[in-house]
């Protein structure tokens, strides 16, 4: 028999009884559907991270206090507090570095009249805009002045300025609290956006030394008051390495340790990036495991209706062996009838999958911008799968069918 032929027969099999045949391709359809959807969310998520890390430069070092165990633990050794304004003063002589932005940070409540919010306080230096690729909409920024004097001076994250004032106009020159104390708003941050790591939009920086002294209350080492951080700017992406070596021995001279036992972590963009993409990819991979459980979950459900099928059509089946059709036109017939569900269902899920990720991507019920992407390989995939698991679900009802004899299945009752 034409394999036309035998497909029209499947068609017209499977058409007898739509309800027991829709229900059977439901699982394949929300197998599928969920492979796409989870896989897709999971390459969005992935491409807004390493938008946002590129967003910042691709040549930034990243110096934090405490030494780091090569399982990623931070060591009991290190000292909290290992790193001062004076490492950062010194970082700036360094040959392949070109900006340095030392940072503290801490949270404190802004008020303005009865609006309030937790935000997230950076005390920083003029460097932070340049260094961080940060941009003002409004205002100016923190001045080598206001650091000096130690100035109760503000420039806010576009959220912080929707929230407090109702926009990023009209904030510059008034005055915010930040746990009690009066501080006046010079500047706005352009919005940069966020994926829910720690949105530069919901920041409000500060001068580092008001930081220090004023709201946060820094530990002190040794002479200097301690920061949380120094933000590194390479000469270029190129040149990265070559800087983290310079500063990494700049600071093993200035602390008094030698190479492997320092009191600070020197951290890469890259090496920040490599690690935010393999915790995105390891995820996308669990979340499409366990959607794809559904899609064996949908093979059980077609090989069930196809025995119910054979045992139905036992008759049927007797008429076309007495006719002349051959066991391996049976055997085709069946796994033909549980193909053409698998691949409708297929077909079906890879719509419901693109419109669920087209819904995420528009509806988003946070702040952060991730934007789904569906790829071809994840919809072959996930057709392929469906496919090979509609098959493999039909092979024993099939084989069933065509072990059966004639003469038994003529007598079939």
């Amino acid at each position: 028999m034409k394999l036309y032929r035998l497909l029209m027969v499947a068609l017209r099999s499977l058409s007898t009884n739509k309800l027991r045949t829709g229900l059977a391709m439901l699982g394949i359809v929300i197998g599928v559907g969920a492979v796409i959807a989870m896989m897709s969310i999971g390459r969005g998520a992935e491409a807004a991270i390493t938008a946002r890390v590129e967003g910042v430069g691709t040549n930034l070092i990243f110096i934090s206090p405490g030494s780091t165990t090569e399982a990623g633990v931070r060591s009991a050794s290190g000292s909290a507090a290992s790193l001062t304004l004076d490492d950062a003063e010194a970082l700036a002589e360094a040959p392949s570095v070109v900006g340095v932005a030392p940072q503290v940070s801490g949270m404190a409540q802004a008020v303005l009249l009865s609006a309030n919010m937790f935000v997230q306080v950076l005390g920083v230096t003029p460097g932070y805009l340049t260094v961080n690729n940060a941009e003002l909409a409004d205002g100016e920024f923190i001045s080598d002045t206001n650091v000096t004097a130690r100035s109760t001076v503000v420039v806010i994250g576009s959220n912080v300025a929707d929230t407090l004032f109702g926009g990023t106009t009209g904030a510059v020159g008034r005055t915010i609290r930040l746990n009690g104390n009066p501080y006046r708003v010079i500047g706005v941050l352009a919005s940069k956006g966020g994926t829910g790591f720690g949105s530069v939009d919901d920041q409000v920086l500060i001068p580092l030394t008001t930081a220090q002294s004023r709201l946060l209350g820094m530990r002190r080492f040794g002479q200097s008051t301690s920061i949380n951080m120094i933000y590194i700017e390479a000469a270029d992406s190129d040149r990265v390495e070559q800087a983290v070596q310079e500063v990494s021995a700049i600071l093993r001279e200035r602390h008094d340790v030698l190479e492997g036992e320092e009191d600070f972590t020197v951290t890469t963009q890259e090496e920040m990036l490599d690690a935010s993409t393999e915790i995105t990819d390891t995820l996308t991979l669990f979340l499409g495991g366990i959607a794809a459980i559904s899609l064996v979950v949908g093979g059980i459900g077609i090989m069930n209706i196809m025995l119910v099928s054979v045992t139905e059509r036992t008759r049927e089946i007797g008429i076309r062996k007495a006719v002349g059709a051959r066991r391996q036109d049976i055997l085709i017939q069946f796994l033909m009838e549980s193909a053409v569900i698998s691949l409708t269902g297929g077909v079906v899920g890879i719509l419901i999958g693109w419109l669920v990720s087209r819904l995420v991507g528009v509806v988003q019920l946070s702040e952060s911008t991730i934007t789904p992407v569906v790829g071809l390989d994840t919809v072959l995939l996930a057709t392929l799968f469906s496919m090979a698991v509609g098959v493999f679900s039909g092979v024993y009802p099939a084989t069933r069918a065509a072990a059966l004899n004639p003469i038994d299945a003529l007598h079939y009752e």
